[in-house]
């Protein structure tokens, strides 16, 4: 062997210049709520067992990505807190090394399970948490979600306080005639529990197909909207971040406003997402997957996993393109993707 020196990998980087430092991981399709923008109320199919990634196979993908150039791995779903073993999953991603020294790890989650979980996690290695949280109204969110767990969702964020996680953001998906009334109450909210909110459009990602361009409430609404009741500066220096944020009355509390749809950001985005069963897909709307599950499970070295991994981001497109004629919403729902 020798003492030679292995020299880094060259970065992650598209045909577009884009390096890739931030890897998006499902860890389950399952979901404990049935939100309306993202499943119909029966559910959708779950994905068989045996097409899931196992909790070793996940770790050598992250491995191989991280010896790679990535740099922040987050957890998503479904809901990754139902996957039985999702602090250990968290503490062995924590220990990976690669060129930049271990990945920073993040999770998304509805918070349903944060208050049994929010101590492991944090010992386990996990850097931050978002919950997502569409309305502060139980009887609204029990429409929204078809569970009456608001509850919990907010014992979740306590949970998650309570234990030191720093910052804590909440994510919201604004619709209209659904919660586009409580923007301003869901940011006071955030700002009196030193919480960071977060406004999201609407993205052409639910099971039914059912998105409407028109029906979306635009960022640029949302931001009218907290314009009449605060002081919006701008924070400069968003790079890669989807969410373009100001400070609420010259801070330290902020909103952010992630315009997927009105405003995207695909010129900056440095994210590349793995799915539950082992897809890898270049972009949240991609129409094509790598089967980095096939690849392994029939013996590929991790030399060819890196391979595979190069090559999808080689067919990354420069944008989106929801906005174009030709859009087609992906096969899959969110759930089955990872936010």
């Amino acid at each position: 062997m020798g003492g030679h020196h292995v020299s880094a990998p060259a970065p992650l980087v598209d045909r577009f210049g884009r390096v890739h430092r931030d890897l998006r991981i499902s860890l389950t399709d399952r979901c404990s709520l049935r939100c309306t923008y993202c499943m119909p109320a029966e559910g959708v199919p779950w994905l068989a067992s045996e097409t899931v990634l196992s909790t070793d196979e996940i770790v050598r993908l992250a491995r191989v990505a991280v010896e790679q150039g990535i740099a922040e791995i987050r957890l998503t779903g479904g809901e990754p807190l139902l996957r039985p073993d999702v602090v250990d999953v968290v503490a062995r991603l924590a220990r990976l090394q690669g060129p930049a020294g271990h990945p920073e790890i993040s999770l998304t989650t509805n918070g349903l399970r944060l208050p049994g979980l929010a101590s492991g996690l944090r010992d386990a290695g996990l850097t931050r948490v978002n919950v997502s949280l569409d309305t502060l109204r139980r009887d609204r969110f029990t429409e929204l979600t078809r569970r009456d767990r608001l509850h919990d969702t907010l014992a979740g964020l306590a949970a998650a306080k309570a234990v030191g996680f720093a910052p804590i953001k909440i994510n919201a998906v604004a619709m209209r005639g659904v919660n586009d009334d409580e923007v301003v109450d869901l940011t006071r909210f955030a700002i009196h529990k030193g919480f960071q909110m977060r406004f999201i459009e609407q993205m052409p990602l639910d099971a039914g197909h059912t998105w409407e361009r028109s029906e979306m409430v635009t960022g640029e609404e949302i931001l009218d909207r907290l314009a009449e009741h605060f002081t919006l500066t701008d924070r400069a220096g968003r790079g890669a971040a989807p969410a373009q944020t100001w400070w609420i009355d010259g801070g330290p509390a902020s909103v952010g406003v992630i315009a997927s749809v009105s405003r995207p950001f695909c010129g900056t985005c440095d994210r590349v997402r793995l799915t539950a069963d082992g897809q890898l897909r270049a972009c949240l709307f991609a129409r094509e997957e790598s089967d980095l599950r096939g690849l392994m499970r029939s013996g590929a070295d991790d030399d060819a996993l890196a391979l595979a991994i190069r090559a999808c981001l080689g067919l990354k497109q420069p944008g989106h393109g929801i906005d174009d004629p030709s859009f087609l919403q992906p096969e899959r729902p969110m759930s089955a993707i990872g936010g």
